[in-house]
């Protein structure tokens, strides 16, 4: 009966003929090409046909077995491929997405240990982002030039390695158990450059023991092309929201430097002022106060730092916090700044800057400007005629030279007509499309043409005729007008 054993071997033909079966004679035919199959059947033209089909049966059911053992690979790969997708597609966080897929990977490959870690240029170093497997959940970093790091050569190489470990399995100490390892570069390929390095994905330690497959490789290379992608991704995600963190801690720095400089109105009923403190970048190293000393008197400061940005933007807040202890404990001017210079001497060395200083006590009652300036050129009087008076510097920048004694100048002061213009060379420094400077020239000519105007007034249209001088300024830009 079908299925059942016969219990007897018959002896195998040479060639088509009759074997001798418990049942008989019986003609038998060798299926072609199918080394040991027998094919009873019956002698004649019809035979041959019929042995030449079994053959392709044959032939048919072993393509048919390749076939479904390279479909349930590719459905792996495929599979793998659209879990990696879709992690990828749902998050940019790297470590999150990588998690994933690291657990994924190694399902698929079945390995024990795996791991993906990402080049860090600037550090020389490989970052592990995730791991499987590995005593406390995480591979240690890799320098890029460890000689014994087998994914710190595939990074340096741009090749994949497969293989086993030798003796008793290890690799300078980091324990391939089970011998097998595979390590992929991870690649990111931008669009119309060059293809670049920028991690790797480790496999170790095959959980059915031997090597890696060359379709374990495959495998795992189409993995590693998605993931550079993602890596890439991250990287830029990353890094924009650093630049976005800056620029909002930038913007809170620049809302605290503001609101440092005192409002115009503080003076009101002592001065008119108008003033306009404009920094180059978000923060900057310009600066300016005033503020009633009793009796009538009223002090301005103008400065500038040597330089702009942060640096100058520290700097500044530290001037003005020492300016408004010893300007309120100071009867003359250059008592002040001498204290200011004793004040700032360490930060200003440790820092390697200087500063620029005017400050002036106007006193409406001896009708009088006192005034001491550490180098800062850009101070004038404009009277109600004639051409703007410089106010000449009467020490070095604070910072600069010598510790010694700044003086003190006075001139006579018109109240209700003269004109206190002080600014920073940021406005002079400005220039046009064809590289001309703003120049002080030009600024005093506008302040001069504006002398009979409100001093608010004469700061907007002035930094007005600037900006439309120059509107990307090189440097902060700053302009003070007062009048009694």
């Amino acid at each position: 009966m079908a299925g059942q054993d016969p219990g007897w071997s018959p002896e195998t033909p040479a060639a088509d003929g009759i074997a001798f079966t418990p049942d008989g004679p019986r003609w038998f035919g060798p299926v072609p090409e199918e080394e040991g199959w027998w094919l009873e059947t019956a002698p004649g033209s019809g035979a041959a046909a019929t042995l030449t089909l079994v053959a392709h049966l044959f032939r048919g059911g072993r393509e048919t077995s390749r076939l479904s053992a390279e479909l349930a690979t590719r459905y792996e790969e495929i599979d793998l491929l659209y879990t990696i997708s879709e992690v990828l597609g749902h998050t940019v966080r790297l470590t999150e997405a990588t998690a994933t897929i690291v657990r994924a990977v190694s399902e698929v490959v079945g390995a024990a240990r795996a791991s993906i870690a990402v080049f860090d240029e600037p550090a020389g170093l490989l970052r592990t982002v995730a791991a499987q497997g590995f005593d406390g959940g995480r591979a240690a970093d890799i320098p890029l030039d460890d000689p014994d790091s087998i994914a710190a050569r595939v990074v340096r190489e741009g090749e994949a390695l497969v293989g086993v470990g030798e003796g008793d399995g290890t690799d300078g100490g980091r324990g391939y158990r089970g011998q097998a390892y595979m390590s992929v570069p991870i690649r990111y390929h931008p669009p119309g450059g060059e293809s670049r390095c920028v991690g790797v994905i480790n496999l170790t330690d095959r959980v059915s023991g031997g090597r890696f497959s060359a379709s374990d490789l495959k495998l795992v290379a189409a993995a590693a092309n998605q993931i550079g992608a993602a890596i890439e991704l991250a990287r830029l995600v990353a890094r924009e929201r650093e630049q976005q963190r800056l620029e909002d801690e930038l913007q809170i720095a620049h809302d605290l430097q503001l609101s440092l400089l005192p409002a115009p109105a503080s003076l009101q009923g002592d001065a008119r002022v108008g003033v306009s403190c404009v920094p180059a970048e978000q923060v900057g190293g310009d600066f300016y106060t005033f503020n009633r000393l009793g009796l009538g008197l009223v002090g301005v400061m103008v400065g500038d730092v040597s330089s702009h940005g942060v640096g100058a933007a520290l700097m500044m807040a530290a001037v003005m916090s020492a300016a408004g202890i010893h300007a309120s404990a100071a009867d003359t001017p250059n008592i002040t700044l001498m204290a200011l210079r004793g004040s700032l001497a360490a930060k200003l060395a440790s820092a390697d800057t200087y500063v620029t200083v005017f400050y002036g006590i106007l006193d409406p009652v001896h009708r009088r400007l006192s005034w001491a300036s550490a180098g800062h050129p850009h101070a004038f009087r404009v009277r109600a005629t004639g051409d703007p008076e410089r106010l000449d510097a009467t020490a070095p920048p604070l910072g600069l030279g010598a510790a010694a004694e700044i003086g003190a100048r006075v001139v006579e002061w018109a109240v209700d007509s003269d004109l206190l213009c002080l600014f920073t060379d940021g406005l002079l420094d400005a220039q046009n499309a064809e590289g001309e400077r703003y120049g002080e020239g030009r600024l005093l000519a506008a302040l001069g043409a504006r002398r009979t105007l409100e001093p608010d007034r004469i700061v907007a249209e002035v930094m007005a005729e600037a900006d439309a001088f120059s509107s990307d300024p090189g440097d902060d830009r700053t302009l003070l007008v007062l009048r009694l």
